[in-house]
């Protein structure tokens, strides 16, 4: 029993879980970096990650792909003894899991000492700052955003003679005259099954033009404007949709709009290779959800945002911080993103040659970086977030398509459990 606790002491002062303080190092020697989408991923990764060793011979990167569906529960069982890398990926849907159990150094005073500074998207680094639950600390650095847009056939539009979908008039016009049900046509495929919340909150917060998603400790996700657009948006299906629709995860979704007549949907930047395959750059179009009335700014619900983590538990942090600048630094930013199709975080990366070909990313990169846009910041931060957002309210969402649950007490009961999670987690923080 002595020997078992001395060893026990002995793991603990050692730091084996990840969290303890760790140390800054001579900024050599081996780090270790966890790909929170390896896999997917590792070609790009490779890319950088040979750069940096090329530019720092004094410093190898062990490099750990780990699956996205597994990232979670690898980040928790190393945080509970494994032990962590000196750098992860990090996305903002699980930030502030990661904060609560004191896995990642703040990293505020690193970039502010950095070339970062002034760098970074100002949008991206007010995700971050909220998700981790820290009014004060970025507990990653950002690296990518993904963007809500409409996608749209322009191909079709033009045949009918309807104007792009970049105002909520537009677009609703749009979803009807492109409808032609008895010949299987529809101008608009929504998305009634896994991961329909979140995307009917960020229709819902467009639509209102409500730029917060608290006011005070009650969440404005059932207020007037929003359940009126929750109406109108989910009035659309079997209308202008579908009936399949209800089923619909994202990859049925894309698929649906890839193969078939359908004027538009809604989705993230992740599927613009596939709508780009499927009808060539000519035929397809991709703008950021309209404003919500003629000048007025839009409203963008957050999206997760992916990052670079600094873990506390590193021996060499010096060196593991240098691997984070050179992967945030505008070439590299810009080649990582370029292979995901994703919004890069370095602002100098906003005239390369393939945003500019890629109409979409550069629309969705000006209107996140645009000092008028609202950003909605969805409580990431919450433990509850995902078990609200997914498993206890997607059942709901669908029988607010079927006409079995007005769009009043769906926001009712889904503002009710996130007003629930938030009283509980300011108790938490006490």
């Amino acid at each position: 029993m002595a020997l078992a606790a001395a060893l026990a002491l002995t793991a603990t002062a050692c730091g084996d879980d990840g969290t303890q303080a760790g140390a800054e190092g001579e900024g050599k020697g081996t780090i270790e970096f966890w790909d929170n989408n390896g896999g997917v991923r590792t070609p790009v990764w490779k890319k950088i990650i040979a750069e940096f060793e090329k530019q720092n011979p004094d410093i190898d990167v062990k490099y750990v792909p780990v699956p996205i569906t597994e990232v979670q529960s690898k980040y928790d069982t190393a945080i509970a003894g494994d032990g962590l890398p000196d750098v992860g990926g990090v996305s903002t849907s699980y930030l502030a899991n990661m904060v609560a159990q004191g896995a990642l150094d703040p990293v505020t005073d690193r970039i502010a000492d950095s070339p970062l500074k002034g760098k970074l998207s100002k949008g991206m680094v007010d995700s971050v700052r909220a998700a981790g639950g820290d009014d004060k600390e970025l507990f990653s650095v950002p690296t990518s955003a993904n963007q809500g847009m409409l996608w749209y056939r322009k191909d079709l539009f033009d045949k009918a003679g309807l104007d792009a979908p970049d105002s909520w008039e537009n677009f609703y016009t749009a979803a009807d005259e492109l409808t032609e049900a008895d010949r299987n046509k529809f101008g608009f495929t929504i998305r009634g099954g896994a991961g329909s919340v979140a995307q009917a909150l960020e229709m819902m917060y467009a639509q209102s033009g409500i730029d917060a998603f608290w006011d005070g400790d009650k969440t404005t996700l059932n207020a007037p404007e929003n359940v009126e657009a929750l109406e109108k948006y989910a009035g659309l299906y079997k209308k202008s949709t579908p009936s399949a629709d209800l089923n619909n995860d994202f990859t049925k979704m894309v698929a649906q709009f890839g193969s078939g007549e359908i004027g538009m949907l809604q989705h993230n930047l992740g599927s613009y290779t596939d709508h780009v395959k499927a009808f060539g750059k000519e035929k397809v179009g991709g703008i950021p959800l309209p404003a919500s009335a003629e000048g007025a700014p839009r409203t963008l619900a957050s999206n997760p945002v992916d990052g670079l983590g600094l873990f506390r538990g590193s021996e060499n942090k010096a060196a593991a911080w240098k691997f984070i600048e050179f992967a945030a630094s505008h070439e590299m930013n810009s080649l990582w993103n370029e292979e995901a199709g994703s919004i890069p975080a370095n602002n100098d990366a906003a005239d390369d040659a393939w945003i500019n070909d890629a109409e979409p990313v550069k629309a969705a990169m000006e209107s996140l970086n645009d000092p008028e846009t609202k950003i909605v910041q969805l409580p990431y931060y919450l433990p509850d977030w995902n078990n609200i957002s997914k498993a206890d309210m997607e059942p709901d969402f669908q029988k607010v398509l079927l006409g079995q649950m007005t769009a009043q007490d769906f926001a009712d009961k889904l503002a009710g459990l996130f007003n629930e999670a938030q009283a509980e987690w300011k108790e938490q923080q006490k």
